[in-house]
């Protein structure tokens, strides 16, 4: 059995692995989907004092309480971010780090330098009392889209212009690492940061490399994509 911690995208919530968690918990995994503070099934607990470093908090508690090691640990969009930034207290416990269509940062940036000035006035031009809009996502059936949006919270500013602490850059730890790209996003321009990461880690012998046809929302649209690659990553071994 491995652990595997998979941890959401802004405006979002662990719900939104709702579909990929019984496929793993049958293959006899332990599956965690720590829910961020602010948002998703805690968006009652939003406000300013809601930032990246809490996030960071919220998944080193759940590693600490639930007494977790030799974890697969998997952050989606945003939630490459908080997996990066955790790194330097979790590090020693990962076995394989996976980031699933998502940032993957260096010391000091933050998702707004990360997606640059034009994606930052975009994201914050509606934004409300330092609570940012979600982007609109598609899933396969307009019934499906109408249940996750409504269920999509508005984001604190200051989880996007807090910067990452990281002493060792990712491609520099000891465990293995996976970058799995959705390639059929039809409004993704060719270099934005997703593809840029992902073109890193296809040519970087640090890293594995996976692609699913389908658009940004991967744990929702190809849940048994996703987890077929997340059980061949568990089941290496140690």
């Amino acid at each position: 059995m491995t652990s595997i911690v998979l941890v959401h995208g802004a405006w979002g919530g662990s719900y939104g692995f709702r579909l990929v968690r019984p496929l793993l918990a049958a293959a006899g995994h332990n599956v965690l989907t720590p829910s961020l503070t602010g948002i998703g099934e805690r968006s009652h607990l939003t406000g300013d004092h809601v930032t990246l470093d809490l996030h960071v908090k919220d998944l080193t508690n759940t590693v600490f309480y639930e007494d977790l090691h030799d974890i697969v640990l998997l952050g989606f969009s945003y939630g490459g971010m908080v997996v990066t930034a955790a790194l330097d207290e979790l590090g020693d416990k990962v076995k394989h780090l996976v980031y699933l269509d998502a940032f993957v940062p260096k010391h000091g940036d933050t998702a707004f330098s990360i997606i640059g000035a034009t994606g930052e006035a975009h994201m914050t031009e509606h934004a409300d009392n330092g609570l940012i809009p979600p982007i609109p996502r598609e899933l396969a059936t307009p019934e499906e889209t109408a249940w996750s949006n409504a269920r999509r919270a508005l984001q604190p500013i200051g989880t996007f212009n807090t910067p990452v602490s990281l002493t060792t850059p990712v491609d520099d730890h000891p465990f293995s690492r996976t970058y799995i790209k959705a390639t059929a996003d039809p409004n993704e321009p060719a270099d934005s940061p997703f593809w840029n990461f992902a073109q890193h880690a296809q040519t970087s012998p640090a890293w594995d490399y996976h692609e699913i046809a389908t658009n940004h929302m991967v744990p929702m649209t190809k849940p048994h994509d996703l987890a077929t690659i997340l059980l061949d990553i568990a089941n290496r071994p140690a």
